[in-house]
């Protein structure tokens, strides 16, 4: 099998990393993150790239890229630790709205392609345990109008975005797979309470709670979709890690090689080297099963599931190994806010819980393998 990217993907990388360099220095990040995580100008700079327009069709305004672009992308953004919600307005939001009525997705695609509309998924509840099928707020139907009434939280960027795309139960009960259809809310809209919060990590989220707010129905029976949306979710942030790590895993080589213990540096000790090489073992597995995530995206719904499980749990258990390593070969001074390595740790730490924790993924992954014995199909 062919893993080598091609000229188109290469030149949208070198791209990404030019600005990254060039335009995001962690000095410029760590002020963000300091100033309350706000990022709607760094946002506005990827669209200036191209980059938020980058999953959405061209004859939306957008690039009509797939997932390997976006895979591409999010490794670079994580490698610079970009502080906007890029997988959760470019990669989900285009792929919610793709279901939706044309005259829906024409007042927003282009919007969302030059980012002059940030549209995120409200999608998480209290005690729905990152089970997509767990939905609570109501949707309830008078006339060929909607009203929904709810709460969600942790929504990235909450009180930033214009819209929000909001799950919606319109017949079932809590859990039931059937009666879930998907909403647009406009920011501002009747009944609609947005609470704002900096995140561990030098981002943004917010709680919604919706009572009686008007919305615009984008699907019914809408669950498959809102999985794919997620599945493309969690690709996107998987390849985001990859990034993470690999950058962290330069900057404790680094440190290693520039920090002096009884007159040498401490990479020449071989217990430290082992440590090390483990680190690198589990950073280029992540960076396979990223690519193997991106690559089943494409497949049927069942193979996809479980895939992206696999692939988001092996990521979660990398990402923890990688970030605990590297941070205690740094010593005390990984730790501190002031140096770079902590906040690369704190960004693992979000990822790691985003779309769903190692523990609910292994569930995911044990569901979708009865027939296999616990043996990777």
């Amino acid at each position: 099998m062919d893993f080598d990217f091609t000229d188109d993907q290469e030149s949208l990388r070198d791209a990404v990393r030019r600005w990254v360099d060039k335009g995001f220095s962690f000095e410029r990040r760590h002020a963000i993150a300091k100033a309350g995580g706000a990022t709607r100008e760094v946002y506005g700079e990827l669209a200036e790239l191209g980059l938020t327009a980058l999953a959405i069709p061209e004859a939306q305004g957008g690039m009509g890229f797939g997932p390997i672009e976006a895979m591409v992308v999010n490794e670079e953004l994580g490698r610079g630790l970009v502080n906007a919600p890029y997988a959760h307005a470019a990669i989900v939001a285009p792929t919610l709205l793709s279901a939706a009525p044309a005259d829906l997705q024409a007042q927003w695609l282009p919007k969302i392609a030059d980012a002059s509309a940030l549209v995120v998924l409200a999608h998480q509840e209290r005690a729905a345990r990152y089970r997509l099928n767990h939905v609570t707020t109501k949707a309830t139907k008078a006339g060929n109008n909607w009203t929904l009434s709810g709460a969600k939280s942790i929504v990235p960027a909450g009180d930033e975005a214009d819209a929000f795309i909001v799950p919606a139960r319109t017949a079932g009960a809590d859990a039931d797979a059937a009666g879930i259809a998907l909403f647009l809310v406009a920011k501002g809209a009747q009944g609609l309470a947005v609470r704002g919060y900096p995140t561990q990590d030098g981002a943004r989220a917010a709680e919604l709670t919706l009572a009686n707010t008007p919305a615009t129905l984008i699907a019914l029976d809408a669950l498959p979709l809102l999985e794919q949306a997620v599945d493309a979710g969690i690709a996107a942030i998987c390849a985001e890690a990859v990034g993470v790590m690999d950058k962290l895993v330069a900057i404790t080589a680094e440190y290693m090689n520039t920090r002096k213990q009884f007159g040498v540096p401490i990479a020449t000790f071989q217990a430290l080297r082992h440590r090390i090489a483990d680190v690198k073992m589990q950073l280029e597995l992540a960076r396979s099963m990223s690519y193997y995530a991106s690559l089943k995206l494409g497949e049927a719904a069942p193979v996809r599931r479980r895939a992206i499980a696999q692939a988001k749990y092996q990521l979660g258990q990398s990402m923890r190994f990688v970030g605990q390593q590297c941070i205690q070969l740094h010593g005390g001074i990984g730790v501190t806010d002031e140096y770079a390595g902590s906040h690369y740790f704190k960004r693992l730490t979000v990822l790691e819980m985003t779309f769903g924790d190692s523990l609910h993924q292994l569930g995911e992954v044990s569901a979708r393998m009865q027939d296999t014995a616990g043996v990777f199909a």
